[in-house]
């Protein structure tokens, strides 16, 4: 193992995170417009703003409605957590874009702009005078992307989804559980964050074609389709065998043993699918019968086989502690590791030491602990800079830096209700308690 500890060794000193924010952005520079609400927009924007991007959000009067979502209905100085998660290192404009004041500022906006985002209904930024024939036609080079539920064409065009609905539709649900039980949703919201994860990237892969041939392009794209792409080999095997892919619960119809294991004091998620790896496990078991009968991967697909194999296992690790197990998996080379639970992951000393979590001193909030976004580069690492922002927080700043607008005729544009900050009798619109009226606010 020395040679691993050496490589480790010198990777983590190229990824040194004291100099992450002296390291470059590999987006800095491209200007995103996002026109978005919940999870699906805005998450897609926040993976591009935290490689760099300068995103800029808008809204209407009435907010985001993440404004109002958080766990168990408790805010924490005035923010939603459901809020923060999706929305760092944004600029936030309040400004309703029906409004036709709005929308010249805001085509005067794309000009200078590279993306637009929008997660609006099909067909509602085209109805204010603000599609992608708009948008090209006064940037050529411009990038849009649309994301929604089902699409802007097709049968199930402009019906409502949400993630739990999403599930559902792309046939994740069905899957997801115990055999002998309904169908299960995912306990995250993993069909808008894994639908926002691909937004990124075809928002990135059109920047790249635009470099090439100086083309922008329009982008749809639909949540459900998003899932269904999750489904691995479940799409293939109902062509080729006509049938229903059936719930198995933690078990994996495609590798075994692969599941999760109850021990003597907790869970372990236990797998050993190579020869070499199984061979290790029938002889932490002191079961090499095993091994014997079913060496063969496939064999032990078969379901009377992988039942024996798996009650087997599970009869074994309810003798042993968890520790015990993932000491034996090291030493005879198959994979256990424990179940953690979220506040097992949160306190990981592995996810801190790869700057997966990351700590840092917001102006409104204070010091905050969150989750950054993969992949960690060596040379230009993603970062958080600051949280979420009230209604409006950053009005003067945009307006100012991209337009040049005089102080003035921001006052002017705020009296006439074409831009307008956070209403203070909703909590969840405004700044913390205790602000200074001063700090996280940016000078053009």
């Amino acid at each position: 193992m020395d040679h691993l500890k050496e490589y480790s060794q010198t990777v983590n000193q190229l990824f040194n995170g004291v100099k992450l924010f002296e390291k470059d952005e590999p987006l800095k520079g491209i200007r995103v417009l996002e026109v978005c609400y919940v999870v699906l927009g805005p998450a897609c924007c926040d993976y591009l703003a935290e490689f760099g991007a300068e995103v800029i959000k808008f809204e209407g009067q009435r907010g985001d409605q993440m404004r109002f979502v958080t766990p168990y209905a408790d805010f924490w100085k005035n923010m939603s957590p459901g809020m923060e998660i999706e929305n760092h290192n944004k600029y936030w404009v309040g400004m309703h874009l029906g409004n036709p004041k709005a929308k010249e500022l805001f085509l005067e906006m794309v000009k200078k702009a590279d993306v637009v985002v929008d997660n609006l209904t099909p067909g509602r930024m085209a109805a204010w005078g603000l599609s992608y024939k708009d948008l090209s036609a006064i940037n050529p080079g411009i990038i849009q992307l649309h994301v929604s539920g089902y699409g802007s064409w097709g049968p199930w065009t402009g019906r409502t989804s949400y993630d739990a609905v999403a599930q559902s539709m792309g046939g994740l649900s069905w899957i997801t559980g115990f055999a002998d039980r309904g169908p299960i949703k995912s306990g995250v919201w993993i069909a808008d964050w894994t639908t926002a994860l691909m937004c990124a990237v075809a928002i990135v892969m059109a920047l790249n074609y635009r470099e090439r041939t100086g083309k922008g392009q329009f982008i749809d794209y639909m949540q459900v389709e998003n899932v269904i792409r999750l489904m691995d080999w479940t799409w293939l095997y109902t062509y080729i065998t006509g049938k229903d892919r059936p719930r198995s619960g933690n078990r994996d119809l495609a590798i075994c043993p692969s599941d999760l294991f109850d021990c003597k004091d907790g869970w372990v998620a236990l797998a050993a699918f190579g020869e070499e790896e199984f061979r290790g496990l029938c002889r932490a078991m002191d079961r090499m019968d095993l091994f014997e009968k079913y060496s063969d991967p496939v064999l032990r697909l078969q379901e009377e086989n992988a039942g024996v194999i798996i009650k087997a296992i599970d009869e074994w690790t309810r003798t042993k502690e968890v520790r015990e197990v993932e000491e034996l998996g090291q030493k005879y080379g198959f994979a256990a590791s424990r179940v953690l639970t979220a506040k097992d992951a949160y306190h990981s000393r592995h996810f801190r030491e790869r700057q997966a979590i990351q700590e840092f001193d917001d102006a409104l909030y204070g010091h905050m602990v969150e989750q950054c976004y993969p992949p960690r580069m060596s040379e230009t690492p993603s970062r958080l800079k600051w949280c979420c922002r009230p209604l409006g927080f950053d009005n003067a700043y945009v307006l100012k830096k991209i337009l040049g607008l005089p102080d003035e005729k921001i006052k002017e544009l705020e009296k006439e209700g074409v831009i307008f900050r956070w209403n203070p009798d909703i909590p969840s619109h405004c700044p913390p308690p205790d602000w200074d009226g001063v700090s996280g606010l940016k000078l053009a």
